[in-house]
């Protein structure tokens, strides 16, 4: 069995995950531990990991070539680095979401001249730097993973080419002026805590 640990984290789903999870465990070292928010789930997740590096991906990630996770971990290790992420695709989109993902894409080269910028969808953490910044605010629904990323030193941040591809669902649900204003607003208020702590109503639509 590989010694790669997976851990889901599970938010009271309906659809039957924890018994599909757990039927890979002939296979993978998997097991499911309790979700709720990502910000929840995800530092739930972490605290059961032990290994040098954690990697956070959505459910609905697929990594767009094969070896995207290991150039991350070895990106990390060659330039001793807190934190890797990838570029986001949206391969069954329009070109108006593969529009706005290109455009998230750019924000997260442009940061490395201020604030680093990972996306939660993809991101590998050193796990020690990951536990000394305390992991993701637990009160904060929305870009809860930028929160966390801009705290990384810019010399410690990573973007590795591979890829994964997302969903449009976002875009479907909230609109693509909402959804784009609301990354534009999250992007200008970089320096507002309370602007982290306020309902912007990501998940409820």
């Amino acid at each position: 069995m590989p010694s790669t640990k997976v851990l889901v984290a599970d938010a009271n789903s309906t659809d039957g995950t924890p018994e599909i999870v757990m039927s890979f465990r002939d296979r993978l070292n998997v097991s499911v531990v309790r979700g709720g928010t990502p910000s929840v789930g995800r530092n739930l997740g972490a605290a059961h990991a032990d290994s040098k590096y954690v990697l956070f991906i959505d459910a609905d990630i697929e990594p767009a070539h094969p070896s995207v996770i290991r150039r991350a971990v070895e990106l990390a290790q060659r330039k001793q680095l807190h934190c890797v992420t990838t570029n986001i695709l949206c391969r069954d989109g329009n070109w108006i979401d593969k529009l706005l993902y290109a455009g998230n894409d750019l924000f997260q080269y442009l940061s490395y001249l201020h604030r680093p910028f990972a996306t939660g969808m993809f991101m590998l953490f050193d796990l020690q730097k990951f536990r000394e910044l305390r992991g993701f605010h637990e009160q904060v629904l929305f870009a809860e993973d930028y929160l966390l990323s801009q705290q990384v030193d810019r010399k410690r941040f990573g973007i590795v080419r591979g890829d994964v591809y997302t969903t449009n669902r976002r875009f479907q649900k909230m609109g693509h002026l909402r959804v784009g204003w609301l990354f534009l607003k999250t992007a200008m208020n970089y320096w507002n805590p309370n602007y982290f702590l306020r309902d912007h109503k990501y998940w409820q639509t």
